[in-house]
């Protein structure tokens, strides 16, 4: 399934946006088997809404279904324990199903306007489960 929506990046330029991921991310995290890196995920609190944000999750092509990016996932969710949000484009269907496999939500779908690409985006939340606390009809509880 290729993603004909976002543009390939001219090998000249890999330096300065990988400088650029360091400089506007508060945490960059790189996946490897071996010296290889094979995906990322980039992390930073949104300036216009201050919520956590998983802004990057890439797993390169041949090491996807390799859980890859479920380790990186749960890299992220380790890094915020408190939630994340991400935008996906709506039209990557895999990458939202795998987001809503592993906990995240649809908190609504855009028409696009507002990014970069101009494509119909859907904005996606993790909130953690609060540790359930055993209730006096438990068994096991000592509920009196």
């Amino acid at each position: 399934n290729e993603m004909n929506y976002v543009l390939p990046v001219p090998e000249e330029h890999l330096g300065r946006i990988a400088g650029d991921m360091l400089t506007w991310h508060d945490e960059v995290w790189v996946a490897a088997r071996g010296d290889r890196p094979v995906g990322f995920l980039a992390l930073r609190r949104s300036r216009s809404h201050g919520w956590e944000t998983l802004e990057k999750l890439y797993v390169d092509p041949p090491e996807q279904g390799r859980r890859v990016g479920m380790a990186l996932l749960a890299k992220a969710k380790a890094l915020r324990p408190g939630g994340l949000h991400l935008w996906a484009f709506q039209k990557n269907e895999g990458a939202r199903r795998f987001y809503e496999r592993h906990g995240f939500r649809l908190v609504r779908l855009t028409d696009g306007s507002e990014n970069m690409e101009k494509e119909p985006d859907a904005l996606y939340a993790w909130v953690p489960s609060p540790a359930r606390e055993p209730a006096a009809s438990d068994p096991g509880s000592s509920g009196r």
